[in-house]
């Protein structure tokens, strides 16, 4: 479940789920119109996800049943069937990735202060209750102890193992052994939603590095490194231009079609079948809005427009620091005159993603970039709402960075 869904896309009814699509000219409109939601930006909200260790022994495999049992009541249906999935006390979802990995997703938030006590409430409770199962959440990006192994048996994630297997081992990995911090934030009004869609997405190469936590076999971010190869079509930055709505309906009509549903228990994965040739008659029978909407929830690039912008760049982060790149991100995109400036800065390094996840601020161009958002987002965060302890608290941290940026 996403940050904003209860907003954008819930209710659609069902004769629009299964209307047939006649052509491209028609999928192309309809990803146009569910993936760029305009108006204010008025909400906003986190995704956090956590890999879960054994506390006496992290190299020891985590156990679907112990999991069940940590989580009671509030276990996603995708691990128990029978489970009443009920949400954590703050009204956050919790959702489970194939390898187990914990994710909260708060509900969408007028302020930033309301996400922040909405995920640290959760976020306390999930705790205790791994910690009564003797389970602990992990304070890095990647899994330094464990080989990638899926633990959720979903017909979804059976289909994304075999696609990904062919093309090498770092679609395992990122199912199974990655965790991630995403924000979640409106596209804007038409006459900014572009400029904003290319800061975040600028912004990306910079954020990788400041805030790379997962560091292997020579990567500062070996979760980027990972997700980036793990199918290029679906899982590649998206290009920075003047018409993203354009571009990204072509994208995903281009891309190869991940699975059909078509089965109970094995859903079909249909080789180098794209949406486009689906729709040219590769099937006997044309997709729907519904499988377009599936094929949607396949494409994740480091931003998603999902109704509202999907930022997904972001190592998940230790303890409670996770607070800074949300709050740093937030403030970069709060008024015209900070997305401005962003866009200043990031352009240059837009397309530095493997640079920036191998080398992290020891790019120099990247930690150049790096230290003039960083100082534009300090400058912006007061006005942010969070009150003198916590603002002081994330300026220390971006102090920090920018030493490190100009070190």
């Amino acid at each position: 479940m996403t940050a904003l869904s209860s907003r954008h896309g819930n209710a659609r009814i069902v004769e629009s789920a299964r209307r047939r699509l006649r052509d491209r000219v028609e999928a192309e409109a309809y990803v146009a119109s569910v993936c760029f939601k305009h108006g204010p930006p008025t909400l906003m909200g986190a995704e956090l996800e956590w890999i879960v260790h054994h506390a006496d022994d992290p190299r020891r495999p985590l156990e679907a049943r112990r999991l069940t049992d940590a989580l009671g009541p509030h276990t996603p249906r995708t691990l128990d069937n029978d489970s009443p999935e009920i949400p954590l006390p703050a009204g956050s979802p919790l959702t489970l990735e194939p390898g187990g990995q914990v994710e909260i997703s708060t509900l969408p938030q007028p302020s930033l202060r309301q996400v922040f006590d909405a995920v640290e409430a959760d976020l306390a409770f999930l705790s205790e209750l791994l910690a009564s199962a003797g389970l602990i959440l992990s304070d890095r990006a990647t899994d330094r102890h464990r080989q990638p192994r899926r633990l959720l048996d979903t017909p979804r994630y059976s289909a994304m193992e075999r696609a990904f297997r062919p093309i090498g081992p770092h679609g395992l990995t990122m199912m199974c052994a990655t965790a991630a911090l995403q924000v979640c934030l409106d596209v804007g009004e038409p006459d900014a939603s572009a400029a904003r869609w290319s800061a975040v997405t600028a912004l990306g190469p910079v954020l990788v590095a400041a805030f790379a936590n997962s560091p292997g076999d020579g990567w500062a971010s070996s979760r980027m490194r990972s997700v980036l190869a793990t199918d290029p079509p679906r899982s590649t930055p998206s290009s920075i231009v003047d018409d993203p709505v354009g571009a990204w309906a072509t994208r995903v009509i281009d891309t190869p079609v991940l699975c059909v549903r078509d089965g109970v228990e094995r859903w079909t994965t249909p080789a180098g079948m794209t949406f486009a040739d689906w729709l040219a008659g590769a099937r006997p029978e044309p997709p729907t809005t519904d499988d377009l909407d599936y094929h949607l929830s396949t494409m994740f690039p480091p931003v998603r427009p999902h109704g509202y912008l999907e930022v997904r760049y972001i190592d998940t982060q230790p303890g409670d620091t996770w607070r800074t790149p949300v709050a740093l991100l937030t403030a970069l995109l709060s008024t015209p005159a900070t997305t401005d400036a962003v866009l200043d800065a990031c352009l240059p390094v837009g397309d530095r993603w493997i640079p920036a996840a191998r080398d992290g601020l020891a790019d120099r161009a990247v930690a150049k970039a790096a230290g003039t958002v960083i100082d534009v987002g300090a400058r912006a965060l007061p006005a942010m709402g969070l009150g003198h302890p916590l603002t002081n608290t994330i300026l220390t941290d971006l102090d920090r960075l920018l030493d490190k940026a100009a070190s």
